[in-house]
């Protein structure tokens, strides 16, 4: 990943990308052990649920391994949206294009060199300009073209550090052994180092905990846990001090972490929203104001989701937002109070909204997963 100058923001508090380290809140014990991690050959596991930072803290390493070395290769790759191996294999090769594309010409010959037999296929992208580009890997041959692209990161005279973000979808391929296959060429790179990221923690613990999987114990597990609330709050008292001539008082700050649990990109989002509006922040209607803003900036697609819902899946989202966290989904007592169906229709009804990702278990039980929906939920 090629360096790009960061300009100074007009609002410090990004929610969307990475903008660079005076943007990047905390995480300095997390950084320093990746990075000592990946100098040391060790690949990693970083495990985290959505919204917490994993994609930040990924891109906030790729950031130092470029500031200590000219020469490093950084790519990132996002795999929830892929569906088998072949689509895992064109995603990772057209990451490789488009980070070569950003580099000088001779580097970019050199890997263009590589894909010809790819066919690949240019064009702009239409938000940023950027050259983009579509390679068609033939199924027969999936295989076969990933040992060829694992050897020419391999046989590179760079560091290559490759990030593979919701990495636990190569266990829902259909490809028999597709974890055993990717396993059998990276335990032998020792060039190239892997970030295998998931937000989709039991998954991700069976696939590198269990003796049964073949990515067992191969990598440093980190699990990512939300940022220190205290050190949080100096970030953002300091930025409506020193830029705003503003103050912030820390107990409305701890009202706003606290109604999210920490999760990073709903207080980003928020205190995005409040640096635009305010300057002294001392009230807790101030942070319900600008909560309100994303909630129904998001009203249209949350009422999309919901209408494709049944009435049962409908009826236990909205028991589950209303109660904040619920231990017990098919308890007698839960049912009852909320007016829902029976214990089996509740079961058939969370097991979906599990699988559509609307709802999440933690150690304190079922959530809503997006914290922005389950406000909209509280609502109608």
């Amino acid at each position: 990943m090629a360096r790009q100058k960061k300009k100074k923001l007009e609002n410090p508090f990004v929610y969307q990308g990475y903008e660079g380290p005076d943007y990047f809140f905390d995480r300095a014990v997390e950084t320093e052990n990746m990075l000592s991690a990946l100098k040391n050959g060790r690949n990693i596991t970083l495990v985290s649920p959505r919204k917490i930072g994993k994609t930040g803290l990924i891109q906030h390493i790729f950031y130092h391994i470029n500031n200590q070395s000219k020469e490093a290769i950084c790519i990132y790759v996002d795999i929830f949206a892929t569906k088998n191996l072949t689509e895992f294999v064109e995603t990772l090769a057209k990451a490789v294009v488009e980070d070569a594309l950003q580099r000088e010409k001779s580097f970019t010959a050199k890997v263009m060199d590589f894909f010809k037999g790819l066919r690949p296929t240019f064009s702009p992208d239409p938000m940023t300009g950027l050259p983009t580009v579509t390679l068609n890997v033939v199924s027969v041959q999936t295989e076969m073209t990933l040992k060829s692209l694992f050897s020419h990161l391999e046989n590179m005279d760079k560091r290559v550090i490759i990030a593979i973000d919701e990495f636990q979808q190569v266990a829902y391929y259909p490809e028999a052994g597709a974890e055993a296959m990717l396993r059998s060429h990276i335990q032998f790179m020792h060039h190239v180092n892997f970030i295998f990221s998931g937000s989709k923690m039991h998954m991700m613990e069976e696939m590198f905990l269990s003796p049964n999987r073949p990515f067992y114990q191969s990598t440093q597990l980190m699990t990512l846990l939300p940022l220190h609330e205290e050190i949080y709050y100096e970030h953002a008292r300091r930025f409506f001090e020193a830029k705003k001539g503003g103050m912030f008082h820390q107990e409305v700050f701890q009202h706003l972490y606290h109604s999210f649990d920490g999760y990073t990109w709903f207080i980003q989002a928020v205190l995005n929203r409040l640096y635009e509006q305010e300057v002294k922040v001392d009230d807790d209607s101030q942070v319900a104001d600008a909560i309100l803003f994303h909630v129904n900036s998001l009203a249209p697609h949350y009422q999309t989701v919901f209408n494709f819902l049944t009435d049962n899946q409908c009826s236990l989202l909205k028991a589950i937002a209303r109660a904040g966290y619920v231990k017990q989904p098919q308890s007698g007592d839960f049912i009852k109070n909320y007016g829902l169906p029976s214990s089996s229709s509740v079961k058939s009804a969370l097991q979906t909204l599990l699988e559509k990702e609307l709802v999440y278990q933690t150690e304190k039980g079922y959530v809503v997963y997006d914290r922005f929906f389950g406000i909209w939920l509280k609502r109608l």
